[in-house]
C-alpha cells in the first residue's frame, strides 16, 4: 500500500528530505526549551517506523532475511522511504537528550532490533534486510546532523554568563 502510493508519487520521500533538512534544524531548536514536548513528538515519530515496519501484511515471504547494501537515490523509492522514516525520530531525540550521537546509536541499534524482529517472527509477513537497517542508519545519521545543528544553533543564541560585561570589555 505505502509502497504503491511512493511508486506512484517517488517525489515525496525526496520532498519529505529536503523539508525535514530545511524545517527541522529550525523545529530542533525552538525545542531545545522544551524537552517534554520533544520526547512526546519523539514518541508520535516512532509511530510511522513501528507501524510501518512491524505491523503484520499478508504476503508470502520467500526469505527471511536479505544481505545486500545499496545507496538510496530518489528512483529507489523504498530505500529513500526507509531514510526518511528514521530522519525525525533521530532528530526529536537527538533535541531531548541533547546527545545526538547517543541518539544515532540507540537509532541504529533500534534499526537492527526491527530487522531482527521481522526476521524472528515470519507470522508477521515482513523479512529482514540488511538494506533497510542500512538507509534507516543513514536516515538516523540525518536526524542526529540536524539534532546536533539545533543544539549549536540554540548555544549561539544564548547570552553569555557574563555578556554585558564581556561586550563591554570589547569596546
Amino acid at each position: 500500500m505505502i509502497t504503491d502510493l511512493l511508486l506512484d508519487r517517488p517525489w515525496l520521500s525526496p520532498a519529505a528530505l529536503v523539508l525535514l533538512v530545511v524545517l527541522g534544524p529550525v523545529l530542533g531548536r525552538w525545542l531545545v526549551d522544551r524537552p517534554r514536548l520533544a520526547w512526546a513528538l519523539t514518541g508520535v515519530s516512532l509511530l510511522p517506523v513501528a507501524v510501518l515496519t512491524l505491523l503484520p501484511v499478508d504476503r508470502e515471504l520467500f526469505a527471511r532475511c536479505t544481505v545486500q547494501f545499496a545507496f538510496p537515490t530518489p528512483g529507489r523509492v523504498e530505500l529513500m522511504a526507509n531514510v526518511v522514516l528514521f530522519v525525525a525520530p533521530l532528530l526529536l531525540a537527538g533535541v531531548a537528550t541533547r546527545r545526538p550521537l547517543l541518539a544515532l546509536a540507540a537509532g541504529t541499534a533500534g534499526s537492527a532490533a526491527l530487522e531482527a524482529v521481522q526476521a524472528a517472527v515470519p507470522g508477521i509477513g515482513r523479512s529482514c534486510d540488511t538494506g533497510d537497517w542500512w538507509c534507516n542508519t543513514l536516515g538516523a545519521l540525518v536526524g542526529a546532523a540536524l539534532a546536533w545543528a539545533a543544539l549549536r544553533s540554540a548555544r549561539r543564541g544564548q547570552p553569555d554568563s557574563d555578556g554585558p560585561l564581556r561586550s563591554m570589555a570589547r569596546s
